[in-house]
């Protein structure tokens, strides 16, 4: 089984399937070096690296190993973010949301929890999945906040799991939402919309 392209739509979001048409907004979005803080790879500057950010992505999409969205907000039709499917297992019922970011003029906006509500939505009703996962650098408390606050639970800590960009190593800590939990996680999301 295999994740076909889509595009998810919202009131406030629209996730389209990353494509180059996406780096000069992107680039814009995210020029701002905090945004990247917990991103697994260095601060893009410029135009420039953060089309060779997207060509990765792109790459990993060919592969199947994820699936990248530009988040492009409706009321401007600018992409101010990315995200992704990762760790895609449709046969095993599971898939990752992960590798997000939003500019920070978007940050507790309506954007990024719509994204979550339609990526969660599509993995559970269109795909089928029992599990949806979330993980996150440990130090990055505002994230796992985020994560608790629209009901994923806490599983653990992966212990030197990843190397940061400065070359340090990274704790991270998972997080998962099921099946029979969604109804509860898509009234909570759908209530801070």
């Amino acid at each position: 089984m295999s994740l076909d392209p889509v595009v998810l739509e919202g009131a406030h979001v629209r996730l389209e399937p990353l494509a180059p048409r996406h780096v000069a907004d992107l680039a814009v979005a995210g020029a701002d070096p905090e945004v990247w803080r917990w991103m697994p790879v260095a601060p893009p500057s410029g135009e420039a690296e953060m089309a060779a950010i997207v060509e990765g992505l792109l790459a990993r999409a060919g592969a199947g190993v994820q699936a990248p969205f530009a988040q492009v907000e409706v009321a401007s039709g600018r992409a101010v973010g990315a995200t992704s499917y990762l760790d895609i297992a449709l046969e095993e019922g599971r898939i990752e949301i992960g590798w997000t970011w939003i500019g920070r003029p978007w940050w507790r906006t309506a954007i990024n929890t719509e994204a979550k509500l339609l990526l969660l939505g599509h993995a559970f009703d269109a795909l089928g999945l029992n599990r949806v996962a979330l993980k996150t650098d440990i130090r990055n408390e505002r994230s796992q906040a985020a994560i608790e606050r629209i009901g994923g639970v806490r599983e653990g800590v992966l212990r030197t799991h990843m190397i940061r960009p400065d070359g340090s190593l990274r704790d991270t800590v998972y997080f998962s939402i099921l099946a029979p939990e969604w109804p509860r996680v898509r009234e909570r999301l759908s209530a801070r919309l």
